[in-house]
């Protein structure tokens, strides 16, 4: 779609085409996460394209998105992905700073089924294997490492609860 959108910088001049004609073309596309334009003098310019990956799904005003790594939501009629799907109301960038904490902690993305996101802006996530995780407001990384730690050490196939909301402390519910 980019490619047939800059169809007609073709047979021009490399001097006088606009660097912000191809960047406005670019960042239409909610496909594309980062890019680089290089004019190579003296006729070619050089255009590198990093496409954006999924997070989850989302229900916003009676419609589902995707989330995206580029903080962008896609329709999700154009997609058919196995994602976590997100409940609540969270704004994009509280989602990406969450899968950043995540990435950073233990467990793996690929292990979450839901996302559950509250009003007090606190998470609890739901792991393929059901165990929900209810995580505190503040030290989420902390607290993904000890419940990490906690459920490698113990049988998780009893655990349906993991509560680690008290500071320093795990709580469990079955």
């Amino acid at each position: 779609n980019i490619s047939q959108s800059l169809v007609n910088l073709y047979l021009q001049n490399i001097f006088v085409i606009n660097p912000n004609d191809i960047i406005k073309k670019i960042e239409t596309n909610k496909l594309i996460e980062k890019y680089k334009i290089t004019k190579i003098y003296p006729s070619t310019i050089d255009i590198k394209l990093k496409k954006t990956n999924f997070l989850a799904k989302l229900k916003n005003k009676e419609q589902i998105f995707v989330v995206a790594t580029n903080g962008k939501l896609l329709n999700s009629n154009l997609f058919n992905l196995e994602l976590p799907f997100i409940f609540g109301n969270p704004e994009v960038n509280q989602i990406l700073e969450l899968k950043k904490i995540i990435d950073q902690s233990k467990f793996y993305y690929e292990e979450i089924e839901n996302l559950y996101f509250f009003p007090s802006k606190r998470w609890d996530i739901e792991l393929k294997n059901k165990i929900i995780l209810k995580l505190p407001k503040e030290n989420i990384g902390n607290s993904l490492d000890h419940i990490f730690q906690f459920l490698k050490n113990d049988s998780p196939n009893i655990i349906k609860i993991v509560d680690a909301r008290v500071n320093n402390q795990i709580i469990l519910n079955d």
